[in-house]
């Protein structure tokens, strides 16, 4: 039987807690969830996989629909997040500006790129980058961090707010990390051993 949940209109991060919410109390084998944008999508389908769902996704008249079905032998996506995998240190740096500092602006990106630059001496203890606010312009077509924040991702999970790519209209733009939920990003707050915030 297909549980379904009509998530449209629901502010980030309503879809993935309501999507969470049913699977932990009813435990579906079949979940269907109706969203309205793209961010909902991304989210949705990202804490599905890491419930070992597969993941089927369908424009409709309403909406978009997400399916997810549990296969037995579907071993879906790991997310460190929901599994509980993690390094024994973690350090999350959380990052809601595109700048660095407060004075002069031109200043202050060249102070963020060599930030970010820098960041990889954490070595294996950087854990999570989270952006948010006006921090997801680091991630978007167009940004000077580009090249360095693709090599990070080639060890460390970068994690982009969905919600402010939309506000800034920058879903589409996005070219750098996952995008990403609040109740993700209070999750990996949770479970880091140490937060920075710039």
């Amino acid at each position: 039987m297909v549980k379904e949940l009509d998530c449209r209109n629901l502010a980030c991060p309503g879809p993935v807690i309501q999507a969470k919410r049913m699977i932990d109390e009813e435990k579906p084998n079949i979940i269907s969830v109706l969203v309205d944008n793209e961010a909902a999508v991304e989210n949705v389908s990202r804490f599905l996989g890491s419930r070992q769902y597969k993941v089927s996704i369908t424009a409709v008249k309403e909406g978009i629909r997400i399916v997810g079905q549990k296969e037995d032998n579907f071993q879906g996506q790991r997310d460190e997040i929901y599994s509980g995998n993690q390094p024994a240190k973690k350090i999350l740096v959380l990052v809601s500006n595109d700048r660095l500092g407060h004075g002069d602006d031109s200043l202050g990106k060249k102070l963020m790129l060599s930030f970010l630059s820098t960041l990889k001496e954490l070595g294996e203890e950087l854990w999570r980058l989270v952006f948010l606010n006006n921090g997801v312009k680091l991630a978007a077509k167009g940004s000077e961090v580009l090249p360095v924040l693709k090599e990070l991702e080639k060890h460390v999970t970068i994690l982009v707010c969905g919600t402010c790519l939309a506000h800034f209209e920058l879903l589409d733009l996005k070219e750098a990390g996952e995008t990403t939920n609040m109740l993700d990003i209070v999750t990996a707050m949770q479970l880091a051993d140490k937060v920075i915030t710039i």
